[in-house]
């Protein structure tokens, strides 16, 4: 049993082992023998390339605005372990994580006596739905990897949400949209209703095909609702959200870049459909919660010469160089690092003529590419290479009006940056008020 949490983190380093093992048969069988807690839990299910991070964000703040208790599981976490887990605005206190997995751990020793390892992310997974069952009135479930085969897929959702299909993962999810989108659709449940985000024909079918099949009706960006931009301002914009059945909303922003508008709009229009399931919701609450949302690694200025953005695949590269574009700091630098099973070259192919430095470097994670791999990935010549990104960081002026620097490429890297960051912030902090 786990007395402490340093005994706690140490366990999960030691599940790393196991890797990464798509498949429903191990969380199944542990939730079974735990007295299947997600039964208890009420949840919105959201899957999709890019964009699910901030749509949660989006829910859980206009939930929080109208008192309800709202749980967050979300990966990858930006603030360790614990940070998978949220209630409301905090992560789960270690008293709380402790308690959950001392439930947890006979089970899961269960497990490997029988040789059915479960993974690390099995079990985070797991102690936040026991968490949600008791403590909270609704749970907002970030997907992992695809969707059907991806291990949070393992309890039926009041609505679920798909924010878009692009180009990832494909070694796991296929290498076409479709075969991508198979994936994507499988959180999708019996008569439960699906919010579904922008998206190309081929994907859109094989959404609309599975949601056909389990009788889900399936409320669609563009064909349902929509949004009008009608201001850019300082902090971020304003947009008039707009449902074909005549409900309408003027809706302010403190973020930037229009992707964030559509992340929104999803998040809107499942509040919508909540209201369905039962839950009071005052709008204009709701629109206070969608104002007052900043969300940790995108686009995030951590200090005044440094923003984190957790663009790691292409079309998150592009989100990222569309609001990029408004920034007009005379230069622009890129500290840049990814896993190696990404398409690199089209991520630093596109990024590189926007920035008047491009600095690639490495961190620790078994997927992590190497500075050499990124070298030969790319075809730029304004390349600089930092095998410790630590000293990249270091290296970036406490504040240039001249200069910014970018950070991005993994939200992974963009955690770690970030956790270094704002504790060198924090130490710097009390050196001062000694």
């Amino acid at each position: 049993m786990f007395s402490d949490f340093q005994q706690v983190e140490d366990f999960f380093d030691e599940r790393k082992i196991y890797g990464m093992k798509p498949g429903l048969d191990r969380i199944r069988k542990l939730l079974q023998m735990l007295g299947n807690p997600q039964n208890k839990v009420r949840a919105i299910h959201v899957a999709g390339t890019n964009g699910k991070g901030s749509t949660v964000y989006f829910l859980k703040n206009a939930l929080i605005a109208n008192g309800y208790n709202v749980g967050v599981f979300t990966s990858p976490s930006l603030e360790g372990i614990r940070g998978h887990i949220m209630k409301n605005d905090a992560i789960l206190p270690e008293a709380d994580f402790i308690e959950v997995m001392n439930i947890i751990l006979p089970f899961v020793e269960k497990l490997d006596q029988a040789d059915n390892y479960p993974t690390e992310f099995e079990i985070i997974t797991v102690a936040a739905l026991i968490y949600f069952a008791d403590n909270v009135d609704i749970a907002l479930i970030e997907a992992g990897m695809g969707g059907r085969m991806d291990t949070t897929n393992c309890f039926i959702p009041m609505i679920s949400v798909i924010t878009n299909v692009e180009e990832d993962h494909m070694a796991f999810l296929g290498k076409t949209k479709s075969s991508i989108a198979y994936h994507k659709a499988g959180i999708i449940k019996e008569f439960k209703p699906v919010v579904v985000g922008e998206m190309d024909t081929d994907a859109l079918k094989v959404i609309e095909k599975e949601a056909m099949e389990k009788k889900a009706p399936v409320y669609q960006f563009l064909r349902d609702f929509n949004y009008l931009l009608t201001e850019h301002h300082l902090a971020g914009m304003s947009f008039e959200w707009i449902k074909n059945s005549g409900s309408k909303w003027n809706v302010t922003l403190n973020m930037d870049g229009e992707h964030q508008v559509k992340n929104a709009s999803l998040a809107i229009m499942a509040l919508t459909e909540l209201e369905q399931c039962g839950y009071e919701l005052d709008w204009q609450r709701c629109l206070l919660g969608l104002s007052r949302t900043r969300i940790p690694g995108r686009f995030e200025h951590i200090c005044p010469s440094m923003v984190l953005d957790g663009a790691h695949n292409p079309a998150g590269i592009d989100a990222f160089i569309r609001t990029l574009s408004k920034d007009n700091t005379e230069n622009k630098h890129l500290i840049f690092a990814a896993f190696r099973d990404k398409d690199l070259s089209k991520m630093l192919g596109k990024l590189s003529a926007h920035f008047s430095t491009v600095t690639v470097t490495t961190f620790v994670h078994p997927r992590a590419a190497s500075c050499n791999e990124l070298l030969t990935a790319s075809h730029q010549d304004n390349l600089k290479v930092m095998g410790n990104w630590k000293e990249a960081i270091d290296l970036i002026p406490e504040s240039d009006p001249s200069s910014c620097w970018y950070v991005t490429g993994s939200l992974h890297f963009i955690a770690s940056v970030r956790n270094y960051v704002v504790h060198k912030q924090e130490y710097q902090q009390r050196w001062q008020n000694v």
